[in-house]
């Protein structure tokens, strides 16, 4: 369903200027539109806050301080703010329109990039972010979704909808604004935010980039805050080897978990990014990751949050399954709430009455030694030893040493934990159990790897269907010219077939246009008899609603697209122009000038220009007659004679 013809907005003129064509993505604040500048005649983007929120001060002012702090903001790499106002119940801004792609649309088609592509999108990131820092501000919500890649390449940083002047309190209600999988430990532990909060986010999208997933991943945002403040950000060469050591050092420096750690600002991390290039060589900048890692994108965590302080201690978080609220997964700029769980009452408990307290004490009594039985009981329990990340035989001995059995011993695919290590185990580390209870391992197989399928013949649906059911999935679909292949059926993929890959990763497929057809050159000829050598040669054939003037007669073919010596599939459309015929001019009157003038007359009014003077005008220099006599209509590009005398 076209979502965009219900949108009440499409077709109308907002502030009397700003004419809505076309709905471009909407999230849970506000909706972007392609619009058109009536005033000035230019296309830009109108980002409209939703109407149910312009009642709200604190969102009205979000988008007011947008405009204000990107209008100081004259850099290249940000997407310029051109307009803010109010139409009735709509609260708008006016943008630059980017046509394109955010690096979200990137990494979700292609994966983990080639080191030098991602720093080509890096610098003129913190080229951008470096002006707004040095301006005295802080993005606060860095994510590739805000990074814009232009159809002719340019990198630009867009939606400071949550920047913050450096010295401004970021919160007074105890709430972090931001999105998950990026925020800074210290955002989410005291709600500060300096430019290093932008500068840990870089690091984090960099390494994204360099794998093709996030560095923390969890099954709530909560999970994901905690590791934020209590796991690094592991170097990216542990999921893409070969990595060279200057990138795994540049994510190292700009996520460090303590902020001092960090460049001070996006400037200075730029500053680190092209020294780190400068080191690497041209193999290392332009190696193909060893494998097809697909972004894994959650929807979830890359919306921008309202956190509440009480969930960002620095201890285990756990929220019920609708704590998290937000709009729906349908774009960019999701603003979502996360509430915490009901806090329990701390009411005091009601004490016992007398005659309870003397019941139990003699119940006591009768049994002896109760307490010193329950005693002697809790030395039969024991706490599981820490496993994970030791190798199978070294937690069967520490296992053995804590008075504990070994289990079932169970194997896992895992990208991140080396082959023979343990990643899990049940019950958990530091859980109580009984002495001599077993507890169950799960060793690492090491990354899951799936062999490319040979799907070359096959037809595009069965390639795919094989793919996802070798544990693949289908990539970036090209085609091409085959004279063995018929059209529609695979003929190779990228990488080659029996090539190993992790399992999920996007495999690209060149799929056959089918032998090509020559295409015949028809121009001159009538209508039917062109369409006839098309349909011959097995192609289509679309006549133009708009015809030309051109030396053909009216009717016949003008032009052609594609045209004479063009390749084309069978089946392929050519696109044919009818002639109106010649455009009539009317001849300039050169008799009596010179023959130079003459040329420049009639050459300039469109016509050819031939000379006649036999043995009497070899050596004359004026126009005696003309062959179209000045005045009249001839057909522009026509030869005009003129002898000379």
């Amino acid at each position: 369903m076209d979502t965009t013809l219900q949108d009440p907005l499409v077709g109308q003129v907002l502030d009397g200027r700003y004419r809505v064509d076309a709905r471009i993505a909407a999230g849970g604040m506000a909706t972007v539109y392609r619009a058109l500048d009536t005033r000035l005649d230019r296309v830009l983007a109108l980002k409209v806050m939703h109407p149910t929120l312009a009642v709200d001060g604190s969102f009205v002012e979000r988008f007011i301080r947008e405009a204000k702090s990107v209008a100081r903001l004259d850099h290249p790499n940000v997407v310029q703010v051109f307009d803010q106002g109010t139409d009735g119940s709509y609260v708008y801004l006016a943008m630059e329109y980017i046509a394109g792609c955010t690096l979200r649309d990137v990494l979700r088609e292609r994966g983990a990039l080639q080191p030098r592509a991602a720093l080509d999108i890096l610098e003129p990131v913190l080229a951008a972010l470096g002006a707004a820092h040095r301006a005295g501000f802080v993005h606060r919500d860095m994510k590739p979704e805000n990074v814009l890649i232009g159809d002719d390449g340019r990198v630009k940083v867009a939606d400071f909808g949550l920047v913050r002047s450096v010295d401004t309190v970021t919160s007074t209600t105890g709430a972090v604004l931001g999105t998950v999988s990026y925020l800074a430990p210290e955002q989410i532990e005291q709600g500060t935010t300096d430019p290093r909060v932008d500068v840990y986010a870089c690091g984090v999208v960099l390494y994204e980039m360099l794998t093709g997933t996030k560095p923390h991943a969890g099954e709530s945002p909560a999970q994901v805050l905690y590791k934020h403040i209590h796991e690094d950000v592991p170097p990216p060469s542990a999921l893409v080897p070969g990595l060279p050591y200057e990138l795994d050092e540049l994510v190292a420096t700009a996520t460090a978990r303590t902020p001092d750690v960090r460049p001070h600002d996006a400037v200075a991390l730029l500053a680190r990014v092209r020294e780190g290039r400068q080191a690497l060589t041209e193999a290392q900048l332009d190696a193909l990751p060893p494998q097809a890692l697909t972004a894994d994108h959650d929807n979830a965590e890359d919306r921008t949050s309202v956190i509440p302080r009480a969930l960002t201690v620095p201890r285990p978080l756990s929220v019920n399954e609708d704590a998290f609220e937000g709009s729906p997964a349908d774009g960019v700029d999701h603003t979502a709430r996360f509430r915490s769980p009901p806090v329990p009452s701390r009411r005091r408990p009601a004490r016992p009455p007398r005659a309870v307290l003397a019941v139990i004490a003699a119940v006591l009594v009768v049994l002896g030694v109760g307490a010193g039985i329950w005693y002697i009981n809790s030395g039969q329990f024991t706490k599981v030893p820490p496993l994970l990340s030791q190798t199978e035989s070294k937690a069967k001995d520490r296992l053995e040493a804590a008075g504990l059995d070994v289990g079932q011993v169970e194997h896992a695919y895992s990208d991140t934990v080396e082959r023979g290590t343990v990643i899990g185990s049940d019950p958990a580390p530091g859980a109580r159990i009984r002495d001599h209870d077993a507890v169950t391992l799960t060793v690492s197989l090491g990354p899951e790897t799936v062999n490319v399928p040979d799907v070359a013949g096959r037809s595009l649906a069965k390639a795919r269907a094989r793919l996802k059911a070798d544990g693949l999935e289908p990539g970036m679909v090209t085609r091409e010219f085959s004279d063995d292949v018929d059209k529609g059926s695979v003929i190779r993929t990228t990488p080659a077939a029996g090539t190993k890959r992790h399992a999920g990763s996007a495999i690209a497929l060149v799929v056959s246009k089918g032998s090509p057809v020559d295409v015949p050159d028809v121009t001159g000829d009538d209508l039917d008899s062109a369409r006839q050598e098309l349909t011959d040669a097995g192609l289509k054939v679309k006549v133009a609603t708009a015809r030309v003037n051109s030396e053909f007669d009216k009717g016949k073919v003008a032009a052609q697209s594609p045209g004479d010596g063009s390749e084309a599939a069978e089946g392929d459309t050519v696109t044919l122009t009818l002639s109106k015929g010649p455009e009539m001019v009317e001849v300039p009157d050169v008799v009596g000038d010179s023959v130079d003038d003459a040329h420049e007359a009639l050459e300039g009014a469109g016509f050819q220009v031939d000379e006649d003077r036999g043995l009497l005008g070899l050596f004359g220099d004026t126009v005696k007659e003309q062959s179209v006599d000045g005045g009249d209509t001839a057909p522009k590009g026509s030869t005009i004679t003129i002898t000379i005398r």
